[in-house]
């Protein structure tokens, strides 16, 4: 529910309430149109909005909300091909002030004449995700495949990278199923959105929002405010849900005790095929948890209206045939301009779907495809940036199935941005210069200057975790933008085996800035298999660590080195306990001086040991070097003042800058 004030909800639900529309129309050459109520054609105008289908409750769903209109304006419509619309409500409050609501942005997809009205038809930003895509291998957060996606598209994501974390699944490492049926950004944000639970809409403000299922009531709408409704004598609710597993070749069925509900069947989500069956487990039971909380009566019910209600607020019916202690979800919501509005919840009753629903787990059948004579293409694009430094970072690792001994394309185009580092350059020669005599004499000359130098970019390939120590290629960069293509044939690649190629890029003199989705690469072949195999036992580990601060400086490290330990749970083996009763003890007395434990204190000395090859930088003005050599810190400074002249006599001017030190405990001036 758009947030209002709570006078707006009470001049809403008053006998009698006094409003009007607006809108604004923005072409692409940025012109602006303003309408008013007295432009609206009436009954013309409506918005429909939705989150489900016509049958049933759904997760993902990417619907995209309708606008049409019909105004009285002379506006040539040739000049409103993608056309922006802006709608909004004003209600006036008994004290006379006008509240207003956004009703939503739209993109004008028609616009036809006639004599005196223009009629438009309008979509919002849900129809900019209709866009290609070519990801058939990838890894990544929810979050970075929706800032991803909406990057790509040009829209706005409502939410925050810690509000993506914090839903279930949030923070789960995914990887795309090789043979998936995503052909559009619309498709990745759907089963991103189904995998977290949610359903996906274009907010008010343009955004794209996730919103889950919930079961507090928004507000309440009594008999006096509704004209027409029907109500089911069943109550829609899920405790099952099903989802196809392209390793095992079946659909699974994860259900809650007791299983008497509907099953959701979730289909071929193409970012719930890597991994474990206990992470695949985890991930879907997270999915029943929150589908688990729809316990909604579908109706139909047209109402006096609320332009602040929006599809997946949750409402209760009062008076009348109405149940108010059941909810209902509204899925799909037809605004009327200046006329009422339809509300609608769709669900299946639980006692007649149940036996079709319980047979989806019986899905059996060969899903994945064996392309023998046929050229597969494995494709990756990045998903998350990169920032590659001295140390070899690996920015793309693409893993491929052979059926036949044969051959292999690996191809790769990375837009990077460097950022060189500064040189000083001395320059040395000489000058002749005429003596007092006349005679010419030579001199050597020299002088400094600092410019911005080159780097190198070095690449790296790495198959099966093997280094190709017979190629590595190398780049001279100048600052600024670059294009890397990279292209290495992959011979011999072995009968029934699965195989991973890694790139890795390292800086010498500079940095490289590579952004999400700038790193497009495939591999290619013959008698490869279009899909994945089962796990095969290896886990990659990458750590990225951040500057270490010390003081008010930097100190520059060149590697860390760190293990990984594989622990095994002990077996734990039970013992045999016996219970004895209680053993009395006859009273005894105590003192301190009985007690033959030792405290000690131990002094612990921490010590940083800097490497003689690459000497730190420091700031002298806080940091010297004692006698000892080591590094000290400095507590006590001395400032001198200056003389200065005034209109009579002479001014000792003292000036202290404190802005280098985090406090000052004491300040004592002494007299020369």
């Amino acid at each position: 529910m758009y947030p209002v004030s709570d006078a707006f909800l009470q001049a809403i639900d008053s006998n009698t309430r006094n409003y009007y529309w607006s809108g604004t129309i923005t072409t692409k050459k940025n012109r602006t149109y303003d309408f008013s109520n007295e432009n609206i054609v009436k009954g013309s105008g409506y918005i429909t909005r939705q989150c489900c289908g016509s049958n049933e409750i759904e997760l993902g769903t990417v619907y995209s909300a309708e606008m049409g209109i019909t105004l009285l304006s002379d506006i040539d419509r040739y000049t409103l091909d993608d056309a922006q619309i802006r709608l909004y409500f004003h209600l006036v409050l008994p004290d006379g002030t006008v509240e207003s609501i956004p009703m939503g942005i739209f993109e004008v997809s028609e616009a036809n004449r006639t004599i005196r009205c223009l009629e438009l038809k309008a979509y919002d930003y849900m129809l900019r995700f209709d866009k290609d895509l070519n990801l058939n291998s990838s890894s990544g957060t929810a979050y970075s495949f929706l800032l991803m996606a909406c990057t790509e598209c040009k829209v706005g994501l409502a939410q925050s990278k810690e509000e993506i974390e914090a839903m279930p699944n949030g923070k789960e490492t995914l990887g795309i199923f090789a043979e998936n049926d995503m052909e559009s950004y619309r498709d990745l944000i759907y089963y991103v959105a189904q995998l977290l639970g949610c359903v996906c809409q274009i907010n008010r403000e343009g955004q794209l929002e996730l919103k889950k299922y919930k079961v507090t009531a928004d507000v309440e709408i009594p008999s006096s405010r509704r004209f027409t409704s029907s109500y089911s004598d069943f109550v829609t609710r899920y405790t099952a849900v099903s989802s196809t597993n392209m390793n095992t070749e079946e659909t699974e069925y994860y259900a809650l005790d007791p299983d008497d509900g509907l099953t959701l069947n979730l289909g071929v989500n193409p970012l719930l095929q890597f991994g474990l069956k206990t992470t695949r487990a985890r991930l879907i039971n997270n999915i029943l948890n929150d589908i688990a909380v729809v316990n909604y009566v579908p109706f139909d019910s047209t109402t006096i209206g609320n332009p602040a209600l929006d599809p997946m607020d949750v409402i209760c019916f009062s008076g009348g045939h109405a149940d108010p202690s059941k909810v209902s979800c509204i899925t799909s919501i037809n605004y009327k301009i200046n006329g009422k509005h339809s509300l609608k919840c769709v669900g299946k009753n639980p006692k007649l779907a149940a036996a079709k629903s319980k047979t989806d787990k019986n899905i059996t059948g060969l899903l994945n495809q064996v392309e023998s004579g046929k050229i597969v293409v494995y494709n990756f694009v990045n998903a998350t940036p990169f920032q590659i430094g001295t140390s070899a970072t690996e920015v793309l690792a693409i893993t491929f199935t052979s059926k036949e001994e044969t051959t292999a394309t690996f191809l790769a185009e990375i837009l990077l941005e460097i950022e060189n580092d500064e040189v000083v350059e001395t320059v040395t020669g000489s000058v002749t210069e005429e003596s007092e005599e006349g005679e010419p004499i030579t001199k050597d000359v020299s002088f400094t200057h600092s410019k911005i130098g080159e780097s190198e970019l070095s690449v790296i390939y790495k198959m099966n975790d093997e280094e190709v120590k017979t190629f590595y290629p190398k780049k001279t960069c100048i600052q600024g933008k670059h294009i890397l293509t990279l292209f290495l044939p992959i011979t011999q690649v072995v009968e029934n085996s699965e195989n991973t190629l890694a790139v890795f890029l390292k800086m010498a003199g500079g940095v490289a800035s590579i952004g999400e989705s700038q790193i497009r690469a495939t591999i290619s072949g013959q008698g490869l298999v279009a899909g994945i195999g089962d796990w095969n036992g290896r886990i990659a580990i990458s750590e990225v660590i951040s500057r270490v601060p010390i003081a008010e400086e930097t100190v520059s490290v060149d590697r860390f080195e760190t293990s990984a330990v594989i622990t095994f749970p002990a077996k734990k083996i039970p013992g045999i306990t016996q219970l004895f009763a209680r053993i009395g003890i006859a009273d005894i007395g105590f003192g301190y001086d009985r007690l033959n434990e030792r405290v000690t204190a131990v002094e612990v000395v921490k010590t940083f040991t800097l490497d003689k090859d690459f000497p730190p930088h420091y700031d002298p003005v806080v940091v010297e070097v004692n006698e000892d050599g080591a590094f000290c810190m400095i507590s006590d400074y001395t400032f001198v003042s200056v003389a200065e002249e005034i209109n009579s006599g002479m001014l000792q001017h003292l000036t202290v800058d404190s802005t280098l030190f985090e406090r000052v405990e004491k300040v004592e001036v002494e007299r020369a």
